[in-house]
């Protein structure tokens, strides 16, 4: 496992305009990437593909992950942040090859309307991760998401909190 590689990611904040942030929670565990009971929350994330900038492929999971298109950039994170997955001792998997997750993030203004969300939809190909949605308080994530993540969400919360104000 000492040779295992950062998986490359993007995470997405989303806000609307009263300044708060969406989260989704999470239907089930996938490989390592495990849920805990009380901090099934996160935002929408996933795989940068080969040779995919990184604000295309936030686009791109923005919209599978939640069909939202309606959003405009606020910023990205500077750098990018990894986290390591817990323990792993089921099959094989997906994600088995990588150590954790490397991210950079993207802050994006929701443009449309709430009907516009959806997380159970299979668009993409994708297959759904959440089982619902509701707005939160940006500094307020890192105590719903799962511990090995909490740290990505504290930094993102830094960065971002100037975009948690009301528009």
């Amino acid at each position: 496992m000492s040779q295992a590689r950062y998986r490359p990611n993007v995470g997405i904040a989303l806000f609307n305009g009263d300044g708060l942030v969406l989260i989704a929670r999470r239907l089930r565990d996938d490989g390592p990437e495990i849920i805990a009971p009380g901090h099934d929350w996160q935002m929408p994330q996933g795989g940068v593909d080969d040779g995919e900038d990184v604000l295309a492929a936030a686009r791109r999971e923005l919209w599978e992950e939640t069909s939202v298109t309606n959003a405009s950039l606020l910023g990205l994170t500077p750098e990018w942040v990894a986290y390591d997955f817990p323990p792993y001792a089921g099959p094989p998997h997906r994600l088995s090859p990588f150590r954790g997750q490397s991210q950079r993030w993207a802050a994006f203004r929701f443009t449309g309307t709430d009907d516009e969300i959806e997380v159970g939809g299979i668009r993409g190909g994708a297959v759904p991760e959440f089982s619902a949605w509701r707005w939160e308080r940006l500094e307020r994530l890192p105590d719903l998401v799962v511990p090995f993540k909490r740290a990505v969400y504290e930094h993102v919360a830094r960065e971002f909190a100037p975009f948690a104000s009301p528009s």
